[in-house]
């Protein structure tokens, strides 16, 4: 994971040493022209110090000589007809005693994660649901992760944490500040949750958010706590989706969707893409209530919607003439994996792409790989790629999985293809 974490490193300094290439060519040309220009005007003043012409020599004769081609240095940068990058998506990180243990003694994840690291690192930019807190000891039954957990994440890829989701308040507001800290510090932002309300009207509910020159505008909602209430005065610590968060979710908070997708038009953003925690556990039905929260987004300017909470994967749609997207869930990043279908997932790729010319921003393409929570005796839980995983065990490599996790691998790919289209 290191070698993996390194390799995005040096691609990130490989594109800011462009960046400061295209800055010094255009530095280099505005001085050129500026050269041109005092030459032109020293030749000008030059004239017109001349002793008065002759009769014979009338203005009209002055012959003016245009500036050659290599003096005509525009100071202008050339942009590139489209500009083109990659966000990566993963689905719930489930803080679990199972889950946590998986770093051994030493809560050390290099391994938990390593085999997945080139998917999450390779994106410009990648989130996913982390589902528990950050906020210390003790670890695991009360939904807290170790800062460990947190480090392995973001030196896998990981940029974006989206903390809105059930367990947004599980050990308070303290708990909540305590999370957001540990997701900072780790080198990564949370998205949909805010300390106190201060914090809220500094980040108005959304993150922005550029890469490539593409301005991306997120946002992140919940359809509840776990039943719990925020309390008074700290209402805007964590987006919801519900009037009735707390009980029933049957009352779309259209208002408050609404004024923070409103104050993300203002952001003029190229796209801008909401994560959902949404939907009902281990059910595959889609909600009359989230056909209507997708309607309400999409009409508010939310160009993808990338769903989470059901721990299933489902149905994902691309619309190409508007480039909007949707998925209702990605299923299970990593959990417990010991309920039939939350054991395998993808991790989600959106290709989006932007026209100079026209300025126009939209996705243009999506694709997915295939990852797999392994759990056999006597080993700690690992994430791995399906296909990697299935083929290392039909070429017999060293510490392959067993016949039987290779066989629920094979019956995992026909599942999650059939899941993604709804199937």
């Amino acid at each position: 994971m290191e070698r993996d974490a390194e390799k995005r490193r040096q691609l990130r300094r490989e594109r800011a040493a462009q960046r400061q290439k295209q800055e010094k060519r255009i530095l280099l040309s505005l001085i050129a022209a500026g050269i041109v220009l005092m030459g032109c005007g020293f030749l000008i003043f030059s004239l017109s110090r001349k002793s008065p012409q002759s009769a014979e020599t009338q203005p009209s004769e002055i012959e003016t000589v245009p500036a050659s081609s290599e003096e005509s240095v525009s100071s202008e940068p050339t942009l590139p007809p489209t500009v083109t990058i990659h966000y990566a998506a993963a689905g719930d990180l489930n803080i679990t005693a199972d889950t946590v243990q998986s770093g051994g003694m030493n809560y050390l994840y290099t391994d938990t994660f390593l085999d997945v690291a080139s998917l999450l690192a390779d994106a410009h930019l990648t989130s996913l649901n982390f589902e528990g807190t950050l906020r210390g000891a003790p670890y695991g039954s009360s939904f807290s992760a170790p800062q460990s957990m947190a480090q392995a994440l973001s030196r896998a890829g990981v940029d974006l944490v989206q903390m809105a989701n059930s367990y947004s308040i599980t050990g308070g507001l303290s708990g909540l500040s305590a999370s957001i800290n540990s997701i900072r510090s780790a080198g990564m932002e949370a998205l949909g949750v805010y300390e106190n309300q201060k914090a809220f009207s500094q980040g108005k509910g959304y993150t922005i958010r550029t890469v490539e020159g593409i301005k991306l505008a997120f946002v992140a909602f919940t359809k509840g706590m776990d039943g719990m209430t925020l309390p008074t005065g700290s209402e805007n610590c964590v987006n919801v989706l519900y009037e009735d968060y707390d009980s029933i979710y049957q009352k779309v908070d259209r208002e408050k969707i609404t004024s923070i997708l409103s104050d993300v038009q203002k952001e003029q953003p190229d796209l801008v893409i909401a994560l959902l925690h949404w939907g009902s556990e281990f059910n595959d039905t889609i909600s009359s209530s989230q056909e209507t929260i997708a309607s309400l987004m999409f009409q508010n300017g939310v160009d993808a919607i990338i769903g989470t909470h059901s721990h299933y994967v489902q149905k994902m749609e691309l619309d190409p003439e508007t480039g909007k997207f949707l998925a209702y869930s990605l299923g299970d990043f990593f959990s417990n994996a010991n309920r039939a279908g939350s054991e395998y997932s993808i991790i989600l790729d959106l290709e989006i792409t932007k026209d100079n010319v026209t300025g126009e921003t939209k996705i243009t393409d999506y694709s997915y790989t295939p990852i797999f929570t392994v759990r056999e005796t006597g080993k700690p839980l690992k994430v791995v790629q399906i296909h990697q995983a299935m083929d290392a065990y039909e070429n017999n490599h060293i510490n392959k999985v067993s016949k039987d996790t290779y066989d629920a691998m094979a019956y995992a790919l026909k599942r999650i293809e059939a899941r993604v289209a709804g199937e």
